[in-house]
């Protein structure tokens, strides 16, 4: 069974690796908020703190940059932090901003840019490690998806939660649910029960209650994620899965062009569903809008038949669901409840 595997071989090193511990020489590169360290045999790890490990325009700078550096001369990347949390997702209060401005190209390209920075992860020449913990949830969610593989601590609580804020998934994570959708469906299988089962993940922003049910709800792989039990051992475990994808001979990923996506097939079970929710006034008219955009990206926009994709295609239609729905008023009334008493606004 793969996922119990990463204990044993932990036991057997009695390894650790403290970040904090690590000397000022072993920085390679920072920012004010993120920092690149190389934690030896090649692997470099990138990191950050800010409130709530929340990630903005430095935090994209950092993961890049780590990127750089790593496919310039070193073995692999591992993504961690020493915080509280892994991450609470992207900056809100940024995203609020822009929109409340109207500042669309702006929040265009910043969406693009998280985008790509999650696409230079999973399309890198190094592999990519992930080692989530705690909160770890939006944004944190969509960059671990992207890694070549998650190493998760056991209280790891992941979820793309973009929904309770007004919005979807807008740095890949819509795609790659779509993309992942596409990959486990067979002959034979009942299609639409397995994309109400993608949909509703996202729709319902479920979050996972430990790193083990992040696999049941499609968050994490199986045979390819791991959970850790041992917080203190998860940065080693990591570093060691890092170095031996390396080892073995890592290719870099071509970006997907063969994704299968279900067009007016899924479209109509998403309309069905959520005008019938709506009028039992169990979901408001603006979940209803979500609803739809959502359906939109995950069933690849209004096709008349199965269609293969690439995930640059997915990621347009994602992008621009995010801003259409940044353009609502009751979005930005959803965004600014987060921001200022942090609850969810069902308006």
């Amino acid at each position: 069974m793969p996922r119990a595997r990463a204990t044993s071989l932990i036991r057997a090193r009695k390894v650790c690796i403290v970040l904090l511990d690590l000397p000022e020489s072993s920085i390679v590169w920072k920012n004010s908020q993120a920092v690149v360290r190389d934690i030896g045999d090649g692997i470099l790890c990138v990191s950050w703190s800010t409130k709530m490990n929340t990630i903005g325009a430095e935090v994209i700078q950092g993961l890049n940059k780590a990127i750089d550096l790593a496919e310039g001369g070193y073995k692999g990347l591992v993504v961690y932090n020493d915080g509280a949390n892994f991450s609470a997702g992207a900056n809100v209060g940024m995203i609020f901003m822009m929109a409340v401005e109207q500042e669309y190209d702006d929040l265009d390209m910043a969406i693009r840019t998280f985008q790509n920075t999650m696409m230079r992860m999973r399309h890198s020449s190094i592999p990519v490690v992930a080692a989530p913990h705690q909160l770890c949830l939006g944004g944190g969610t969509e960059l671990s998806m992207h890694c070549d593989k998650v190493v998760a601590h056991a209280e790891t609580y992941m979820g793309l939660v973009e929904f309770g804020v007004g919005v979807i998934p807008g740095g890949g994570g819509s795609k790659e649910f779509a993309l992942r959708l596409s990959d486990e469906l067979h002959e034979g299988d009942m299609r639409i029960n397995r994309f109400r089962d993608r949909f509703l993940t996202i729709g319902q922003a479920k979050v996972a209650t430990s790193g083990h049910e992040a696999f049941g709800l499609g968050y994490l792989r199986e045979g390819q994620d791991e959970v850790i039990v041992s917080r203190q051992h998860q940065l080693a475990y990591a570093k060691a899965c890092a170095l031996d994808m390396a080892n073995k001979g890592y290719t870099q990923p071509p970006m997907r062009k063969n994704i299968k996506v279900l067009g007016k097939e899924a479209l109509g079970i998403v309309y069905v569903g959520a005008n019938s929710m709506e009028s039992g006034n169990y979901i408001s008219a603006h979940d209803t809008l979500i609803s739809q955009k959502l359906g939109f990206v995950l069933a690849g926009g209004d096709l008349s038949e199965i269609t293969e994709v690439s995930e640059q295609y997915l990621l347009d239609l994602e992008r621009k669901a995010f801003l259409e729905l940044c353009m609502q008023r009751k979005t930005l009334e959803r965004l600014q409840s987060i921001i200022t008493t942090g609850k969810v606004l069902r308006n």
